[in-house]
């Protein structure tokens, strides 16, 4: 049976082993959106994943979602991020930038600009900015001439990424952002070529990734999606339907692998993995979920046919997660209130396990 520390390879990279540090924003980003020297010891405390996915790095000043997030759109960017990327390879590790943007999640006090969206179409909830959770405004919809512009944005961050010594990049279209927003039946009310039916609906995810791949090779594309999630309001109808389509016309580009979310019944994730002929990396636990995934969700799943296991807050409390689960040791938990208050805190002082004579 395949474990998870064999080795294996994806597009030109061997990863030593199937481990993936999932993406998790941690907002520990300079003004401007610029990584930090604290960015760089996180992520280098983590290269021993057989793969780091960045947190998300918005594309534009429109696709940024909350304050404090890094950013690939301007050079003074991609120079902060070298030292990251540059630490992680000094470790010996591999890092892919996770491309987000956010279309409607995100507020003007955060960006200065209305925020858009595939239709006029507030997501549900609070959505942060400087000033504290403000609810989501009512985005203005794209017109059908703007929309390649915003999907062409993930290959312009892509060809930034690569600058700035990224590996590759994953698109993030999963959790209620723009991509997702698109695959949506209830925020994408749209009539044109990119809303309807699922054919339509997939259009903007399948240009983005296209554009992406067309930009920086396909096997330095990933991409993650969340099939049947309900974040930020979401919702999808018709499913095996969408996602079957979508893994269809992604395939066609050779991606280098596909990202699935636990968010759909086993037995839909399990017939997607059918659908989908390249690598797959599977998140076992529901984002945010009240249950961390460990060795035998990694196991169950490895055991179904994925080929990579991504681990979220495993990762956030464990930088030395892979050899916890290599040896049985125990998971330490993280510390939610931690998650997004800025410092090193929470992000830079959780140790490696102490072994005891």
């Amino acid at each position: 049976m395949t474990s998870l520390f064999d080795s294996y390879r994806l597009g030109e990279l061997t990863l030593p082993n199937r481990t993936v540090m999932a993406p998790m924003t941690r907002v520990r980003a300079a003004a401007g959106g610029l990584a930090t020297p604290s960015m760089a010891t996180y992520y280098a405390q983590r290269a021993t994943a057989g793969l780091i996915v960045s947190e998300g790095v918005q594309p534009s000043l429109i696709g940024q979602s909350n304050p404090g997030t890094p950013g690939l759109h301007t050079d003074e960017q991609v120079a902060a991020w070298r030292q990251v990327t540059g630490a992680v390879h000094a470790n010996g590790g591999r890092i892919f930038a996770q491309i987000m943007h956010g279309g409607r999640v995100s507020h003007p006090d955060t960006t200065g600009l209305r925020p858009v969206g595939p239709s006029a179409v507030a997501a549900v909830g609070d959505v942060f900015t400087p000033s504290g959770p403000r609810p989501a405004p009512v985005p203005r919809a794209l017109e059908t001439a703007e929309v390649p512009e915003h999907a062409h944005s993930y290959a312009a961050a892509a060809r930034r990424a690569v600058d700035a010594g990224f590996d590759g990049v994953e698109l993030h279209g999963a959790n209620g952002y723009l991509i997702s927003q698109f695959l949506s039946s209830n925020a994408n009310l749209r009539t044109d070529r990119y809303g309807g039916p699922v054919a339509h609906r997939i259009r903007f995810a399948v240009e983005a990734a296209a554009a992406t791949a067309e930009a920086v090779g396909a096997h330095r594309t990933g991409i993650r999606l969340s099939p049947a999630g309900t974040f930020w309001g979401v919702e999808e109808t018709d499913v095996p339907e969408l996602y079957a389509a979508l893994l269809t016309e992604l395939a066609r580009l050779g991606l280098a692998y596909v990202h699935l979310e636990a968010t759909a019944e086993e037995e839909v994730l399990v017939g997607l993995r059918r659908a989908w002929p390249g690598t797959l990396v599977m998140n076992p636990a529901l984002p945010m979920g009240p249950k961390q995934a460990g060795r035998d969700e990694a196991d169950h799943w490895l055991g179904l046919g994925a080929d990579l296991i991504s681990f979220g807050r495993g990762f956030l409390a464990n930088p030395d997660l892979v050899e916890r689960l290599r040896t049985g040791l125990p998971i330490a938990p993280a510390d939610e209130r931690t998650y997004y208050q800025g410092g090193d805190a929470g992000y830079l002082t959780y140790p490696a396990h102490q072994h005891t004579a």
